[in-house]
């Protein structure tokens, strides 16, 4: 188990683009055998992104009632600084016992560990790990992987300040033809069902490349990775 965490680790370091930074997100939900691993950060220009493995559909419906305003795994984070788990946040209101329960039902899990990380010039980010267990099985990982958890999580936030200040000159992802088409239609104000009639393709296979596109681009959800694509210069319309 060691030697696979030190080889994610090296993978982590090794990282040329935010899509590696999802793939690591992957290969370590299936180490640990949990739920899901994120990474969320926000860089010095207020602008979101994220590497991780929450369902599409959560992350759409995340965005779509604008849960980042309240969601207390965020509000809580910011005012600390040592790991927190999700236990020893405020769910009292009526909002939050809400938000809980429906991500629950999207898979989020309902035990969970954040850890805030604090970089230069406002950059703010957070490594989560979560599952659905009982306390006394999460309480058990926790302590078992807590401390690697954390040095996880830095390297992470390091790899993210590389691409930050590098600015144009990081590296741009490597789309493939089709999930540029996919990214193209779109951006061209086409609903899902008529691109995949454009591209002779189902809708599933356009979730797909879709998908693809979103981890590699590191955007939170469809909506941004067009808009990254766009700003990117990838895709032209």
């Amino acid at each position: 188990m060691e030697e696979k965490l030190e080889a994610l680790c090296e993978f982590l370091q090794e990282a040329a683009d935010v899509s590696h930074l999802q793939a690591a997100t992957e290969q370590l939900r299936n180490h640990y055998q949990i739920a899901h691993i994120v990474y969320h950060w926000v860089n010095s220009a207020g602008e979101r992104f994220g590497a991780g493995t929450y369902s599409q559909l959560w992350v759409d419906r995340y965005v779509e009632k604008d849960y980042l305003r309240m969601d207390p795994v965020i509000l809580g984070c910011l005012q600390r600084f040592n790991p927190v788990d999700w236990k020893e946040l405020d769910w009292s209101s009526r909002a939050a016992r809400s938000f809980l329960r429906e991500a629950i039902d999207y898979g989020v899990g309902n035990q969970g560990l954040s850890i805030p990380i604090r970089g230069p010039a406002g950059q703010f980010a957070l490594f989560t790990a979560s599952h659905n267990c009982d306390d006394d099985v999460w309480a058990a990982f926790v302590d078992l992987n807590m401390r690697d958890l954390i040095i996880i999580a830095h390297e992470f936030n390091r790899k993210a300040l590389e691409f930050e200040q590098g600015g144009d000159s990081a590296p741009s992802p490597s789309l493939s033809p089709r999930e540029l088409a996919a990214m193209t239609y779109l951006a061209k104000g086409l609903s899902r069902a008529q691109a995949a009639q454009e591209m002779e393709i189902s809708e599933h296979t356009l979730r797909v490349y879709i998908e693809a596109a979103r981890h590699k681009l590191g955007a939170l959800n469809t909506t941004h990775a067009v808009a990254r694509a766009l700003s990117r210069g990838l895709i032209v319309v």
